[in-house]
């Protein structure tokens, strides 16, 4: 399944059932079609920013669809929210959810509304404007709340039934990044991008497993950059009752602090039985080899590409999703990715690979940045294989290479700090992309639930003569597998 700005597809795996990969079985349809006889907000409007996970521990699918337009005022929405220590408890938006759960496959909702797109991934995208002379009479702006919307389904099958839910927001959501965790999906959100202000917030995945009633928990953080919780990858959980861990690289953009030399987490702790006890602890710093945000972070005109003035946004400022954590069995380890400045003037990948103590101290293993050469590569996004192997995907190009996708990576034997398999090429671009500056800053990783090493990644690119961005799926397996193929 694939989730782009404000759609939804889903496409052959060659398995049993199919044999070959990539055939369109549905969509590309509007990703509120999940909601379609939910009722609320979730299924009157249509949201960018939209995201798809595989929780491979429950062999099923997490969509989560934010709302970025307040509703109409309602008697129980959410007073206003601040930076605590306390979580809040986010109010249902649907009276009795998740209520029957609903097959994807059906016909989309009658002309939805469609909220701004990011444009290509992430930050709101432009409207037309209409000049003041044709504007129509302007409605005063609504006071009621923001919503979160998810769908989980019921059945391994993407096209099954799903049950729904909406929670009540009164802050922004934006940029939500899901990670699945044993006792909470886990979706990190923000107030905006001119704001200093995160949103660390936790749903009962057990209960919506279950199609119960469910609840989402929030604590509001003030001054901290954009945070990322970790996803699991694998099958082997962490430890019993063991936090779920928050990143944020250092330094703020709002306040012209473009640089830093830590990563700093935080450890979160989640009570369904007592929201009063749930708490988000920290931040550590965990001290790394001093980095320089590229071109000064998000929303700025930085990659050049051939034939054009138009630079593309490098998110300089953010760890990428995912921030992935396996358990090997005999370590515990965490990788994250950033975007950083170079000595050639151009962008590097700076990854890191971080070890968990069984007292829940991170701390820092290995450490590197990956620039070959004086071409930008920014915007990836890594995967922990079976065997301990990282695979990062990413962006790449330059004022003489048309943006598109590759990857490289590193056997868990191989010396520390050092990306050792050879960069490759997942789609060349063949245009540049002049209508915005936004580039897909929503390209990750997913590792294959079948065989556990394949790492699927999915990125942007132009085709020639095109009129907006394509995306490209494909997978790579690291050397040393021996599974049936």
């Amino acid at each position: 399944m694939q989730t782009v700005n404000t759609s939804l597809a889903i496409f052959t795996r060659k398995v049993e059932m199919y044999d070959s990969t990539g055939v369109v079985l549905y969509g590309a349809v509007p990703t509120n079609t999940v909601f379609h006889g939910f009722g609320g907000t979730c299924e009157e409007r249509n949201n960018g920013d939209a995201v798809v996970r595989y929780d491979q521990l429950a062999e099923r699918w997490l969509i989560v669809m934010p709302i970025f337009r307040r509703a109409l005022e309602r008697p129980d929405q959410p007073e206003e929210w601040v930076a605590r220590a306390e979580a809040y408890v986010s109010p249902p938006g649907v009276a009795g959810q998740p209520g029957p759960a609903t097959p994807l496959f059906q016909p989309p909702p009658r002309e939805p509304v469609v909220e701004a797109p990011r444009m290509p991934g992430g930050g709101a995208g432009q409207a037309q404007r209409t000049p003041q002379a044709q504007r129509p009479p302007q409605a005063p702006p609504a006071r009621g709340p923001y919503s979160v919307c998810y769908a989980v389904s019921t059945t391994p099958d993407p096209l099954g039934p799903y049950y729904r839910y909406e929670f009540l927001r009164p802050l922004f959501p934006d940029y939500p990044r899901p990670a699945v965790w044993p006792d909470g999906y886990y979706v990190p959100t923000s107030t905006g991008d001119h704001v200093v202000q995160r949103h660390a917030c936790v749903v009962d995945r057990a209960r919506m497993l279950a199609g119960e009633p469910a609840t989402e928990q929030c604590i509001i953080l003030d001054g901290v950059n954009f945070l990322n919780n970790v996803d699991l990858n694998g099958k082997l959980l962490p430890p019993a009752g063991a936090p779920n861990i928050m990143m944020a690289t250092g330094g703020t953009q709002l306040d012209s602090i473009f640089s830093d030399d830590g990563i700093y987490a935080w450890s979160f702790l989640v009570d369904w039985g007592d929201p009063s006890n749930t708490r988000v602890l920290g931040p550590e710093k965990i001290t790394v080899a001093p980095y320089e945000y590229l071109c000064d972070g998000q929303l700025t005109s930085c990659v050049p590409q051939p034939g054009t003035d138009r630079r593309l946004d490098s998110q300089g400022d953010k760890i990428m999703s995912r921030l992935v954590y396996r358990n090997l069995g005999n370590r515990e380890s965490i990788v994250a990715v950033h975007s950083v400045a170079t000595e050639a003037g151009a962008g590097g990948v700076r990854w890191y690979e971080f070890g968990v103590d069984p007292d829940r101290t991170v701390w820092l293993r290995q450490q590197g940045t990956y620039a070959p050469d004086s071409s930008y590569r920014w915007m990836a996004s890594p995967a922990i294989d079976r065997y301990g192997n990282i695979g990062i995907g990413y962006s790449f190009g330059s004022a003489s290479h048309f943006p598109g996708q590759r990857f490289a990576g590193r056997l868990a034997a191989d010396p520390l700090g050092s990306l050792t398999v050879r960069e490759t090429i997942l789609v060349e671009g063949e245009a540049s992309q002049t209508s915005t500056l936004r580039w897909e800053d929503y390209a990750q990783t997913a590792v294959d639930p079948l065989d556990d090493c394949t790492i699927w990644y999915v990125g942007d690119y132009f085709k020639a003569g095109a009129d907006t961005y394509s995306t490209r799926i494909g997978a790579f397996r690291l050397p040393g597998y021996t599974g049936p193929e």
